[in-house]
């Protein structure tokens, strides 16, 4: 068991994969590969001596003893060896009784070699070696660049298993640092990470700081500063630091494993593009099957068995679903492997292909468009030195582990504001904390503090603070020597990313909503920051439901996204729900779409994603029904009487090109740039 062994890997099907791309079960691009040379080789002479080419070309082939055996035994071999996937392909699916690509497949080529084999025997006229032979190549080479190009859209899902190293260093109780199998981890143990060096498992850093590069599951492309006590996900690099780590997640359990989970669900999940491919290939079935028996029967009225023959295998070939079989499955590993490079995560392609109709998006305030934690957004003081008393209040803050605390300390620091010494710290519940700094008693505290101690807001910090409290900011005032020197305003720290994806939403047409248990006040200034269309305030968790109900009610298609439990049904009501991948598994268990990142600018590149990934879905299905509309007639001889009859092997030609054309248009699906910074 190596390092990649610990990352899941589902082996359910769905029936798409069962009637799709199932028919290269036990297939590799390798057999097709080999396949393909080694009959082309073998269909070289074959071509070479066939009469109708020599005819053609205006050459005569060297004679020698037996060389009127040579196609005959050359196609044997080619037939059964290169042909022999497509004869136990088009078994397979009359078995399971899914009539498709792999049949029409076997019985043209099965046709063709009878009738050619007939034919060395006397018994038949029209003889197809060579192209049966050419048939035959061009299926391999088709085949073969088919499954390269899907091995490669899958790539990515191998090349998460790959991030994963295979060692770890293990810390001991006494601190010895052993070097074990990643395998032989367990849940509590203490990993050295070094410089360079990826994250064994998930966890949390338990001894020093770095900065992560998780770009590999976030998508985000600069390195996150990591201290003690935050989190860690197992394949991101320390860039800088060494860190301990205390292991509290392996093998399946890590977040690498559920994104793999993530994507594979996604590969297999059908879109309603898909489910119209499916269609429209089995139906195709049908009319190849129809047209090909009509062509026999025409033709054999007009008296020329051999035409009859070489016009219905010509039908058969050309009508192979290739290119409608590829259509979706191609784009859909495409844009999966895509959005899953750049963090975001497609549980189902339903919610996907949805998401370029949505017209309102409704946010949860909290933890998706701010930060979920409060930071320090206005200072004021009596003498106007805001570092001073910025500096003082976090001194007496110091030892308080409260998350205004934190964010007056971190104010602080970023300001660069002195500290002074506190001592004889004490808390006093409601109403804030006191210290002595300076031989001054100093305390902080919100209105409660001030009632207690019947203090009044002087005129310098007044107007500040009434505009604080406007906005639904919590407002802590300092007190030193009983009188009031300044004021602190906190609030949910906006995400600055959010402002940018709310402007491109805007420019898309997109209706944008916010949604929060919060003051109307609060949830007000939260809006006007990023500007927001419409707010929907003081919701309780259980009611925020109603809210998407609302909006579909007037018409809207909506996408909820959300990082609560209390989310959830809100996620699941929506037409699409995107869960931030930080939350509970919960709301993305009701999600269709996951963002392992917090930014919400995820959501735009969703939106992208979806559209273009669509665009490439009608494209490509446009291109394989329309080549099929023209090619049919030609394939039957309709155009017999203009002196144009479409060759066996020209008909293989097209059908291979058309593949070829579908899965280049998919390729181009690559050129989208889902970057957050490029929307």
């Amino acid at each position: 068991m190596n390092g990649r062994d610990t990352v899941a890997r589902p082996h359910h099907h769905t029936g798409h994969e069962q009637h799709g791309h199932d028919k290269h079960q036990g297939h590799t691009p390798a057999m097709f590969r080999d396949r393909f040379w080694l009959s082309l080789l073998l269909t070289l002479p074959v071509v070479f001596y066939a009469h109708m080419v020599q005819m053609w070309l205006g050459y005569t082939a060297p004679h020698f003893p037996g060389d009127d055996l040579l196609a005959p035994v050359l196609g044997t071999v080619i037939f059964f060896y290169g042909g022999w996937p497509f004869v136990v392909g088009a078994v397979r699916e009359i078995r399971d009784r899914t009539p498709g690509m792999m049949l029409l497949i076997g019985m043209a080529i099965s046709v063709a070699y009878v009738a050619s084999l007939a034919a060395s025997f006397d018994i038949f006229s029209v003889d197809v070696w060579w192209e049966l032979s050419l048939l035959i190549v061009i299926m391999l080479l088709g085949h073969w660049l088919e499954m390269r190009a899907i091995g490669q859209a899958r790539g990515a899902l191998a090349a998460l298993a790959e991030l994963l190293p295979d060692e770890a260093e293990r810390v001991g109780t006494d601190g010895s640092v052993t070097t074990v199998h990643i395998g032989d981890l367990a849940v509590g143990e203490v990993v050295l990470v070094r410089p360079g060096a990826r994250v064994p498992a998930d966890g949390e850093i338990v001894r020093g700081a770095a900065d992560l590069d998780e770009s590999m599951i976030t998508g985000e492309s600069n390195p996150v500063a990591r201290g003690e006590g935050d989190r860690v996900i197992a394949a991101s690099v320390s860039t800088d630091s060494s860190i301990r780590v205390r292991v509290d997640a392996i093998g399946e359990d890590t977040a690498l494993a559920g994104i793999q989970r993530l994507v594979t669900q996604a590969q297999e999940s059908k879109s309603r593009t898909q489910v119209l491919a499916d269609r429209a290939a089995a139906l195709l079935f049908y009319v190849a099957v129809s047209v090909a028996a009509v062509t026999v029967a025409v033709w054999a009225l007009l008296g020329d068995a051999d035409a009859a023959v070489v016009r219905s295998v010509t039908v058969l070939i050309i009508a192979c679903p290739h290119a409608l079989g590829l259509a979706i499955p191609l784009v859909t590993s495409i844009s999966t492997s895509m959005s899953a490079r750049n963090g975001i995560l497609v549980k189902d392609r339903l919610a996907l292909e949805l998401m370029r109709n949505v017209d309102a998006v409704l946010f949860d305030k909290t933890g998706t468009l701010t930060r979920g934690e409060h930071a320090v957004t206005g200072v004021a003081a009596v003498d106007g030195d805001e570092d001073a008393l910025l500096g003082l209040a976090a001194a007496v803050e110091s030892e308080s582990e409260h998350p205004l605390a934190r964010a007056i300390a971190a104010a602080a620091a970023e300001r660069g504001a002195t500290a002074p010494r506190a001592s004889g710290f004490r808390s006093m519940t409601g109403r804030g904390v006191q210290a002595t700094v300076a031989d001054a008693e100093v305390a902080v505290g919100g209105p409660a503090l001030l009632r207690e101690r019947s203090l009044e807001v002087p005129d310098g910090v007044r107007e500040a603070v009434t505009g604080w409290q406007e906005r639904g900011a919590a407002v802590l005032h300092v007190v030193r020597s009983g009188e009031i020197i300044g004021a602190v305003a906190l609030e949910d720290q906006v995400r600055p990313e959010s402002r940018q994806a709310v402007d491109v939403l805007h420019r898309r047409g997109v209706t944008v909503a916010m949604i929060t248990g919060d003051a109307r006040q609060v949830a007000d200034a939260v809006a006007r920051d990023i500007g927001i269309d419409e707010v929907f305030a003081e919701v309780l968790p259980e009611d925020k439901d109603s809210a998407v109900a609302d909006l579909q009610r007037r018409g809207h298609t909506v996408a909820m996204v959300g990082d609560g439990v209390n989310d959830a049904p809100a996620l699941a009501r929506a037409d699409v729900g995107i869960a931030i991948g930080a939350g509970t598994d919960v709301a993305i268990e009701s999600a269709g779409i996951v963002l392992a990142s917090d930014d919400p600018r995820a959501v735009v590149a969703v939106s992208t994603l979806s559209a273009a990934s669509y665009r490439k879905m009608t494209q490509n299905l446009w291109w394989a029904a329309g080549y099929n509309l023209f090619a049919i007639p030609l394939a039957a001889g309709v155009l017999a009487w203009a002196g144009f009859v479409l060759p066996m092997a020209l008909g293989a030609v097209l059908m291979s090109l058309s593949t070829i054309v579908v899965a280049l248009n998919a390729q181009l699906l690559r050129r989208v740039d889902l970057r957050p910074d490029s929307t």
